[in-house]
C-alpha cells in the first residue's frame, strides 16, 4: 500500500464517527436491564463493564447484583445503532433521546424489569 493510500485511509477513519445509540445492560438470572443512549457504544459498553468490575459503577442496584450473581450473569448488547446522515446539521442528541424513550417505553416502569 503507497503512503498517499495509506493516509487517506487514515483520515477517513479519523473523520467518521463512533457508533452511536441505544444500548442494554442485562441481567439474565433476574431479567433486569439498565438500558441508555451512546454517541460512542463500544466505549460506553466497556467504561460501565469497567466500572462494575471495579465496584465503582454509580447505579447501586446493578452494582449490587453484579456483585451478587457474577459477571457471567450480565450480557452486554447494542439494541439499536443510529445510521449516520448524510445531513451536516442532523440533531443525533434528540434522535437519540426519542429512541432511548421508545426502548424503554417497553419496559414496566417500577417493575423488577429496569435499573432505573
Amino acid at each position: 500500500m503507497n503512503r498517499t493510500r495509506r493516509k487517506e485511509l487514515t483520515l477517513a477513519y479519523k473523520n467518521t464517527p463512533p457508533p452511536m445509540g441505544i444500548f442494554c445492560i442485562r441481567n439474565l438470572a433476574s431479567g433486569k436491564m439498565l438500558i441508555d443512549q451512546s454517541t460512542h457504544l463500544a466505549g460506553s459498553l466497556n467504561r460501565h463493564r469497567m466500572e462494575l468490575q471495579l465496584g465503582t459503577h454509580r447505579n447501586k442496584a446493578l452494582l449490587a447484583d453484579w456483585q451478587n450473581y457474577g459477571q457471567v450473569q450480565f450480557a452486554f448488547e447494542v439494541l439499536e445503532a443510529i445510521p449516520q446522515h448524510p445531513e451536516p446539521d442532523f440533531d443525533y442528541a434528540s434522535e437519540l433521546a426519542r429512541r432511548l424513550r421508545l426502548w424503554r417505553a417497553r419496559i414496566p416502569q417500577g417493575s423488577a424489569g429496569s435499573y432505573l
